[in-house]
Parts: structure tokens; C-alpha cells; sequence
């Protein structure tokens, strides 16, 4: 900011700057030396014009905010070139006036000479450039206060959409500017434009992409990431499935259901098929009423068990019998061949040397169990058996020993297949027995179930019933609150004021076609007398629709019609009250006896009779008092003369 000695001296070397000028233009004009005098003397009374203008402060606004010249939108009245910048080409926003004479805002000034001295663009497309005046440099300008004064008092409106702000240049600049409720502003964050007044509706609720606070756990989060943190957030309440309790907190969800007595957990003969979830609690209930289905499940998984070991078990017992078989076959070659090599003497007589005595045992065994054959002639055995050595015999007896041994290990195999076939064979035979005592429960549950399904029905016919004749008692009581209503309202001295409320909705209505008439409540002249009541139609009626209220009187059927005098031939004043009390709007007739409106109703009420341009809608626009909280009364005063 300039503080005032740079303005006072600003203004003195604009002051002797003009002096020049206009001492250039009085040489000019040397042949008329009045001339001169009233120049010089015009000159002088500007200087002091301008030093007065120096010392007045210039708005806060102008001086502190360094902005380009005002939009040319809001002026008011037509725009001349003289209060346009020679740089932004924009109305003048203090005004500074260089030493070639042409006007630029200050902030244009300052950000065009900032660089260095520049040549002054207006002169140039003038074609009046002259060197050094039309050099634009730093210093040579000088605050156009005069200039400033003219354009701060020019009208000004705002030119945000929906603003009718007007004043000066100078009022929008203090007061307006940067401040209309209806400028357009881009949002920092979605770039979305809305308008000031919206600005902080928009940063709170609509932004998409706007930063929130977790209102369970207090952690920051991008608003299109609520979802994703509602599913991790650890203070986030959750609703037990099973007890309902609510806000729950997730961290602690996991704990609350471990011990959550209504929590439904999977039955524990899930892993034969039943599918059922139960609450904790009632688990053993279930156990007990389901244990039909339970054994049957346990049934058809334990068959299937057995039908699998039965695939497998007779392959491998006939495998298993072949080669016992086999084996036993083998072994008694081996101990016939055994027991004769035994007993047939060597070369000098002696048995075969080098077979142990174990297996002459044996060999003995074998024999004393089965008969050898008769030994062959001697002759014959000298010729075709030739002496074993020692370790022929130990591998035969090895031989032995481990087909012995298969042996055994096969027959315990066959053993504990068929111990488990019986264990298999029993468990079935009690199962089956379970199933049918179950069964025949099971059956009388169905008995019972049906008794309790007709219980169930008939129970149900008559709470149908019953809820029959409560709609009935409640149209009933309706109607009977309807007819409270109106008599509450009814009078009985042919005045009447009639309460509309709501008038805003119901005159749209009557605008839309939804409801274009309103009846009023019966009055009456006397408890004997005629029975009477309104029409209006908020839109207007015949000749009225559109452009005013129509108001109708309508005769109806009483009580006591054949004790009055017919035609109905009393004065009706029809109004609509002024709230304030200063000017009803008022209309009045007599009956016309000849009109079927007027004669004694055969139906419920006779043909409406009255005023279709009773008031002028445009009485109702805008600010009237017959409108208040959004309500009207009309009021309806019958003569009672000669009745």
C-alpha cells in the first residue's frame, strides 16, 4: 500500500504533469492570450482539486486488494470507452493515468511495468506513439482520482444468476463483491461449481469427494470409501444374529457370540448330513426331538461304510485264500521232499549228513501226521537221488519258516475282517430297531400334528372374523368422528365462518384438477330451521376458472323441510375476512324463487347458487392479509327477517 505522502506526491507530479500538458496545448493556441489565462487558471483550480482527492482515503478494498478491473456485466446503464482499462479492457478499479494520458487499473499498471519499462499498447493502436511519453515505466503514473470518483458512482448490479443486489461500482466493491450468495464457485476438492450459499451444504453432505470422521471409531476416511471402512472399522456395531442385542462393536463381536446363548450354531451330526443350525440353548432339545433323523443320517452313513468295506473284503479274502492255499500246498511238498530226503541212506549207509537235527524233527512229525509212501528199491533210489549238501537243507527249512509265517499273518487278517463284519452286523440290528421304534413315535407326532393343524385353522377363521368386524366398528367410529366433527362445527343462527387451512396445498390441488370444490360443514338458520352450506372452488368456477375464487351458497335436505315456508327466499352476505380487520371482501343476493337452487331439495342438497367471481386471485398473491399461516376464512351471514 502507498501511504500518503507517495500519494500527495503522485498527485503533485500528475499535477505538473497537466499543467504541462495543457501549457503545450495554450502554446498551441498562442493567438488568443484570454485563452491562456482561463487554461492556466482552470489548470490551477484541478491541481487543487486533485491535492483535495489525495488526502481522501481510498476504499479499503481498492487499496488492499490487488485485482484487474471490474466486469463490465455490472454496469447498469450503457458502458463509454473512458471507463475502460487500456490493458484488461475491463471498468476502471482505481484508476492510475500514465504520462501519455491513457488510464489503467492499478493492478494492470503495475503487473505490465513489473517487467521493465513497455511500450503503451493504446498509443500504439492510436498511432500516437511518441517517445518517451508513451514509454510505460515505473513511477510514471499517478492516481486518476477523478476518474475513480466517476467510476465508483456509476450503477452497478450483480450479475450472479438469481441476485437482485443494485447500488453503485463503489457499494459492490465494499460490500458485494466476492460476497453475492449466488456467485459460482468451483468446489477445491470435486471441481463441481455450485453457489456460496450452497457451499457448506455441499462441503457437508453432497462432495463425493469429501473427508469424513467415523462416528464409531473417530478415524478420517474418504467419503467413496465409506463401505469398504464400515466393513473394517473395529468400533462398528453390529446386531446379534441370534439374541438381537444391537451396537455391538465389532472388535468385540467374535467374544459376544462364544457365549451368546441364542447364537445358532451347526447341530454336531453335521457330518452325517443334518443340516439344521440351532441356538446354543436349545441344542439338546433339538438332539432329543430330531433323534429319529439323526439315527436314520448315522443309518445310511454307516451302510454306506459297510457297503465299501463289503467291495473291498471279498476281493481280498479270495486273494487271501489262494494264497493259503498255495502256501499250504507248498509246505507239505517241501516236508514230503524234506522227510524223504531224510530217510534215505548216503554212499556207506548213514542219513545225509549236514541236515540239522530240527529238521529231522520235523520231518519226523511230519511223517508220524501223514504217512510217508513206501520207500522205492533200493537200486531204483541209488539211481535217481544224489546227496544234498548241508546248505540246501538250511534254505529249505528258511523257506519254510517264512511261508509259515505269511500264513498266520493272513489268517489274523481273516480274523479281525470278520470281527469287524459282526461288530457292523450288530450296530445294524440295533438301528433298525431304533428306527422302528421312531417310526411308530414319529407316527403318533403326525396324529398330534394334525389335531393341532385343525386347532390352528379354526383358531384362524375366527381371528378372520374377529378382524372382520373390527373393520367394521372402525368405519363405523369413523363415520361417527366425521358427524362429531361436523356437528361440533354446525351453528344454529345462520352465521357461519368457515376455517381453511392449508390453503397453498389445496389450491394446487384445485389447479391440477385434483380436487376443484370444497363443501363446507351444514349450518343452519335455527335447530329447525333450513339447512345450509359452501362451495368454494380455489381455481375459480365458469366464467371465474382461472382468474378469481369462486364462492356458491347451496341449499340442502334437513330434518324439518315440511315445516318451513319454501321457496328459501332469505338474504345470503357471503365474505372473505381480512385478518387484519381493515377490508373484507364481501358479496351479497336475494334468492331468486324461481331458481331450482332455492326450491325444497328432493336430493341431498340443491344446485349451488352464488358468486364465480367472488374475489380476484391476484388479491391473493404476494402480501395480503387475507392469507395468514397459510389460511383463509370465509364467512356466510343469512337475513333471518320474517323467519
Amino acid at each position: 500500500m502507498m501511504n500518503s505522502g507517495a500519494m500527495a506526491l503522485n498527485a503533485s507530479s500528475g499535477r505538473m504533469m497537466k499543467q504541462q500538458r495543457f501549457s503545450a496545448s495554450a502554446a498551441e493556441a498562442a493567438h488568443n492570450r484570454a485563452n491562456e489565462s482561463e487554461i492556466s487558471s482552470l489548470s490551477d483550480q484541478e491541481g487543487l482539486e486533485e491535492d483535495m482527492a489525495a488526502q481522501e482515503p481510498s476504499p479499503p478494498s481498492s487499496m488492499e486488494n490487488n485485482k484487474p478491473g471490474f466486469p463490465k456485466k455490472i454496469l447498469a446503464n450503457k458502458l463509454e470507452d473512458k471507463h475502460l482499462c487500456n490493458c484488461c479492457q475491463n471498468i476502471l478499479r482505481r484508476p492510475f493515468q500514465a504520462q501519455c494520458g491513457h488510464r489503467f487499473c492499478f493492478y494492470c499498471f503495475n503487473r505490465t511495468v513489473g517487467s521493465g519499462p513497455q511500450k503503451c499498447n493504446a498509443c500504439i493502436k492510436e498511432n500516437i506513439f511518441e517517445e518517451p511519453t508513451s514509454i510505460l515505466i515505473q513511477g510514471c503514473a499517478f492516481p486518476d482520482n477523478a476518474a475513480r470518483r466517476e467510476v465508483e458512482n456509476l450503477p452497478a448490479v450483480c450479475f450472479n444468476e438469481g441476485c437482485s443486489w443494485k447500488g453503485s461500482i463503489k457499494d459492490y466493491e465494499l460490500s458485494h463483491e466476492g460476497k453475492c450468495e449466488f456467485m459460482i464457485l468451483p468446489c477445491p476438492l470435486c471441481k463441481e461449481l455450485i453457489r456460496l450459499n450452497e457451499q457448506e451444504r455441499h462441503n457437508e453432505r453432497e462432495c463425493p469427494e469429501r473427508t469424513l470422521n467415523c462416528k464409531y471409531c473417530k478415524e478420517p476416511f474418504h467419503f467413496k470409501k465409506i463401505k469398504a471402512h464400515d466393513e473394517i472399522c473395529p468400533k462398528y456395531p453390529m446386531i446379534c444374529e441370534g439374541c438381537a442385542k444391537k451396537k455391538i462393536p465389532r472388535e468385540k463381536y467374535v467374544d459376544h457370540i462364544k457365549f451368546c446363548s441364542k447364537f445358532r450354531t451347526p447341530c454336531r451330526y453335521h457330518v452325517v448330513g443334518c443340516d439344521m443350525s440351532v441356538e446354543k440353548e436349545k441344542i439338546h432339545d433339538h438332539e432329543r426331538a430330531c433323534a429319529h433323523e439323526h439315527l436314520n443320517l448315522l443309518l445310511h452313513y454307516i451302510m454306506g461304510m459297510k457297503v465299501g468295506l463289503e467291495g473291498l473284503q471279498p476281493q481280498s479274502l479270495e486273494l487271501a485264500g489262494h494264497k493259503a492255499h498255495e502256501l499250504h500246498q507248498a509246505l507239505r511238498d517241501l516236508e514230503t521232499r524234506v522227510g524223504q530226503l531224510s530217510a534215505i541212506p548216503g554212499p556207506t549207509g548213514p542219513p545225509v549228513q549236514g541236515v540239522p537235527s530240527s529238521s529231522s524233527s520235523s520231518s519226523s512229525a511230519s511223517a508220524a501226521a501223514a504217512p510217508l509212501p513206501p520207500p522205492p528199491p533200493a537200486a531204483t533210489l541209488s539211481t535217481s537221488f544224489t546227496p544234498l549238501p548241508s546248505s540246501v537243507g538250511a534254505a529249505l527249512e528258511l523257506q519254510l519258516h517264512s511261508e509259515k509265517t505269511k500264513v498266520a499273518d493272513l489268517g489274523r487278517r481273516c480274523q479281525e475282517l470278520e470281527v469287524k463284519a459282526g461288530t457292523f452286523e450288530d450296530v445294524v440290528c440295533v438301528l433298525n430297531r431304533e428306527v422302528e421304534r421312531f417310526a411308530t413315535t414319529m407316527e403318533a407326532s403326525n396324529r398330534q400334528h394334525r389335531l393341532d393343524q385343525d386347532k390352528i385353522e379354526a383358531l384362524s377363521n375366527k381371528v378372520r372374523q374377529l378382524e372382520r368386524q373390527v373393520g367394521v366398528k372402525d368405519l363405523t367410529v369413523a363415520e361417527m368422528e366425521g358427524r362429531l366433527r361436523e356437528m361440533s362445527a354446525t351453528t344454529f343462527d345462520g352465521v357461519f365462518i368457515w376455517r381453511i387451512s392449508d390453503f397453498t396445498k389445496k389450491r394446487q390441488d384445485a389447479i391440477a384438477g385434483r380436487a376443484p370444490a370444497m363443501f363446507s360443514p351444514a349450518f343452519y338458520t335455527s335447530k329447525y330451521g333450513y339447512k345450509m352450506c359452501l362451495r368454494i372452488y380455489l381455481n375459480g368456477d365458469g366464467t371465474g376458472r382461472g382468474t378469481h375464487l369462486s364462492l356458491f351458497f347451496v341449499v340442502m335436505r334437513g330434518m324439518s323441510d315440511a315445516l318451513l315456508k319454501w321457496p328459501f327466499n332469505q338474504k345470503v352476505t357471503l365474505m372473505l375476512l381480512d385478518q387484519s380487520n381493515r377490508e373484507h371482501i364481501i358479496d351479497a343476493f336475494r334468492p331468486d324463487i324461481t331458481s331450482s337452487s332455492f326450491q325444497r331439495p328432493v336430493s341431498e342438497m340443491n344446485i349451488a347458487s352464488g358468486c364465480p367471481l367472488f374475489c380476484p386471485l391476484s388479491k391473493l398473491e404476494g402480501k395480503n392479509s387475507y392469507i395468514r399461516d397459510d389460511t383463509i376464512f370465509i364467512k356466510a351471514i343469512v337475513d333471518l327477517t320474517g323467519l
